[in-house]
């Protein structure tokens, strides 16, 4: 059997709804709560699974490279993600900490209340060394080449 260009569609779309799917179960079954990040890297899926589907439905190769764009949109804010997990970089101070050295007791307090409950730069779940956002880096973006080889190379 090969793989014709709409079967590749739909198995890149349900990539999408799989992955937004995969989120919720951490979320709700396995009690995981998203940080912003982690609700960041979702949003794009919903992209690349609604364009993914009308490409589907209407063969129209444009909304084939907006889902190819959702796709790869998750995953560089996956690895974003994965990168202010390990300290690589410093991500939204409305999500990580910070040098509080120079702060106030006034000005930390105000920070520590407008703080989110869950923190992005926390590894809350990882398997072989590698975060929830690392999983969805290397997954979206392998996504995202997809749905340009099928674009370009299948029929």
């Amino acid at each position: 059997m090969t793989l014709n260009r709409n079967t590749a569609f739909a198995l890149l779309t349900a990539f999408s709804v799989s992955m937004i799917l995969g989120a919720w179960a951490f979320e709700f079954i396995g009690g995981l709560a998203p940080c912003k990040l982690c609700y960041y890297q979702r949003y794009p899926h919903w992209l690349a699974a609604g364009a993914g589907a009308l490409a589907l439905a209407t063969s129209t190769l444009f909304l084939a490279y907006v889902a190819a764009v959702g796709a790869a949109a998750s995953g560089l804010i996956g690895l974003y993600h994965a990168g202010v997990e390990q300290k690589w970089w410093e991500g939204p101070s409305t999500c990580t900490s910070g040098d509080v050295s120079n702060m106030s007791s006034d000005d930390l307090f105000n920070q520590i209340m407008a703080a989110p409950i869950v923190r992005c730069d926390d590894i809350p779940w990882q398997m072989f060394g590698l975060s929830m956002a690392s999983y969805n880096a290397i997954l979206s973006l392998a996504a995202a080449a997809l749905w340009i080889y099928a674009i370009k190379r299948l029929t």
